[in-house]
């Protein structure tokens, strides 16, 4: 049986080829969406069943469960797909842009950005400027991060090594600034910054859903845009430049996208880590396909990695509430150093 499906126009001016074992995995990928969807608006201190859950979805419930689901579950959600989403894909950029196996948002400093300029924000700007500017904070901390990183690295060009190795040095940076502004801060300000920095979308409204849902729709498709370029650079640097591609140029452009979402994401779910490095890896070992085909297989393994953390974190040691964040690194932390002993030659 052939393995490809094969999509051409009428005219056969354009036409591609879709692998088949990509269909089958997206296509489970997102049934598996759905399933932890549903149950995760079904179970917590309420338990509503499924079934209820999917007639009050489809505009047929009794309206009993509307302020549960509705104000408190469903915003949830669907801020943690998104936000697992990003992140995944944030991740996927790096790891190609870099072509290092390590690479994510969190370990190359770009994560500790926007932290700081929450931080920031929490400890000087809180009495002054309302809670709602607090993403504008972590967005602005990640830009300017990313932006030091990458005028750092930059000598007759910017290689993927020099990146990579400033990136963990600036990561290193900004933990010891965001740990200097907790310790002489107010307490009730330090526990605030410290309950952020686990990460998590506890209390995510229909508000954070919009302005997040924003950033992935406008960024993710960009990613799309970039794929080819990723796939050229792979070759490296050298093979690239003589297949007429603008390496550096197209290196900044992917950067921009995944600065983009990883600060968007850490805006709204703090910063929540390991998922821009597990995402990919996982993608990868699902189906060995180009970068564009990657990407959206990454999303929904991201989305996949922070709903269930924030789930059980939320309904498996009730009444309490813990981060999501808490899962992730419990989860990514092995990981990087089975990643790390793996790569160690």
């Amino acid at each position: 049986m052939n393995r490809h499906i094969t999509l051409r126009t009428r005219s056969g001016k354009i036409s591609f080829l879709i692998d088949r074992k990509w269909v089958r995995t997206v296509s489970l990928l997102v049934m598996i969406t759905c399933l932890v969807f549903i149950l995760g608006l079904s179970i917590g201190s309420i338990m509503i069943h499924p079934f209820a859950v999917l007639k009050h979805l489809l505009g047929m419930g009794t309206g009993e469960y509307d302020f549960v689901i509705n104000t408190h579950r469903l915003p949830r959600m669907l801020v943690s797909l998104l936000v697992g989403a990003a992140l995944g894909l944030s991740g996927l950029i790096l790891q190609g842009v870099i072509r290092n196996p390590l690479a994510s948002p969190d370990i190359i400093g770009i994560t500790g950005g926007a932290s700081v300029g929450a931080i920031i924000f929490i400890t000087y700007c809180l009495g002054t400027f309302s809670i709602k500017w607090l993403p504008l904070g972590a967005i602005v901390g990640a830009a300017v991060v990313s932006f030091a990183i990458y005028l750092l690295s930059w000598y007759k060009g910017v290689t993927p090594y020099r990146l990579v190795l400033i990136g963990i040095g600036m990561a290193a940076v900004t933990s010891a600034l965001t740990t200097m502004m907790i310790v002489v801060s107010a307490t009730d300000i330090a526990s605030k910054a410290y309950i952020w920095m686990t990460g998590s979308v506890y209390g995510a409204t229909w508000s954070h859903v919009q302005s997040m849902l924003v950033w992935v729709v406008v960024f993710a498709p960009l990613a799309l845009l970039f794929s080819r370029a990723v796939n050229v650079q792979q070759l490296g640097d050298d093979i690239a430049t003589g297949l007429g591609a603008k390496v550096e140029l197209q290196r900044f452009g992917l950067l921009i996208v995944s600065v983009a979402l990883a600060g968007s994401a850490v805006a709204y779910a703090g910063a929540i880590g390991f998922v821009g490095l597990i995402a990919p890896h996982a993608a990868k070992k699902l189906v060995n396909g180009s970068f564009g085909g990657l990407v959206p297989v990454t999303m929904l393994l991201g989305g996949l990695i922070v709903s269930v953390s924030d789930v059980v974190g939320r309904t498996a040691f009730l009444p309490l509430d813990i981060p999501a964040g808490v899962f992730t690194a419990g989860i990514g932390a092995p990981f990087f150093l089975y990643l790390l002993y793996k790569k160690r030659k």
